[in-house]
Formats: C-alpha cells, structure tokens, sequence
C-alpha cells in the first residue's frame, strides 16, 4: 500500500489534467433509479463504439453497476455543478426534487444535459480499488451548444471565453 504522502502527491497530480463531469446512471434491481458523479469517463472504441467509466469499489452506488445490464452517462453543462455537487455526495434519495426522464435503455437521464450516451454494458474489469465499466453505445444525443462543467485541481472549472487576438 502507498504511503499517505504519496498518495496525496499521486492524486494532486492527476488533477493537473482537467476532465469533463458526469453523472453515470441506472436502474437497481428493485427498479429505483441509481446515479453518481464521476470525472473518470472516455472514450474508448469508434466502431464498434465503446465508452468507459470508473467506480470505486467503497461507493455507495457499487453493488448496482457492478451487476448493470445497462447504464447512461449524462455530460454536464457548466450550469449544472448543483447537479454534480447532489449525486457526488451517497443518498438513498438523490433523485427526489431532481428531474429527469427515462431513456431507451430504462435508465434516467437529465434532458437539459450537454451529452447523454445509452450503454448496454459490454464488460466490467478489476481496477485496482476501483472497477473499469466499458460500454456499447447504443444511441446518444448532444447539444450543438453549451460548455462542458470541469473538474480540475480538486474543484469545479470552466472554459474561458475565447480572447480575439489584437
């Protein structure tokens, strides 16, 4: 095991590379809706098209995607860090108040989101202390405008406005 020093020095520098945000969602056995935020999202395959995200094997909401047939990722627009900041934090009630829709494959998903990708699940693969969900997109759609909310340097950031060179 790392040291803690080391640890937090690993994690620091992970978070010089600014990544989008995410809140990866599905459906429990018992047919409640299950979401969390989640940075560690990419793309993994064009064809087929196949994406990928991480979960820690500690999350509340584990049990749930380990075992998923199916899953959505919404991509988070810069008004949305309320969004982020709610399904970040282990509820049993995240989704009361929180509006949403189902998609195609049964799971919710935001509709004021910049990007929301319909996966079934195609395979799940040891992480370490974390798990690697790679799944097949089934259908998606996106906003033609809008700014993506990012996470970089342990806090919220967003992307400046373009400077018109003089």
């Amino acid at each position: 095991m790392a040291a803690a020093g080391k640890v937090f020095d690993y994690r620091s520098a992970l978070g010089t590379f600014a990544t989008g945000v995410t809140v990866i969602t599905t459906i429990s056995g018992s047919g409640a809706p299950v979401g969390f935020t989640a940075n560690s999202f990419c793309s993994v395959s064009l064809d087929p098209p196949l994406l990928l995200f991480c979960l820690d094997r500690g999350s509340y909401s584990f049990n749930h995607f380990e075992k998923t047939d199916h899953f959505a990722v919404n991509v988070l627009t810069e008004l949305q860090e309320d969004v982020s900041a709610h399904f970040a934090r282990p509820s049993e009630d995240k989704w009361r108040h929180v509006g949403h829709e189902i998609c195609s494959v049964g799971c919710p998903v935001f509709a004021d989101a910049l990007a929301v990708f319909e996966c079934k699940t195609h395979a799940v693969h040891d992480g370490g202390d974390h798990i690697i969900v790679v799944g097949e997109v089934v259908q998606f759609s996106h906003e033609a405008a809008g700014d993506p909310l990012l996470y970089y340097r342990g806090r919220y950031a967003r992307i400046a406005a373009e400077v018109e060179a003089c």
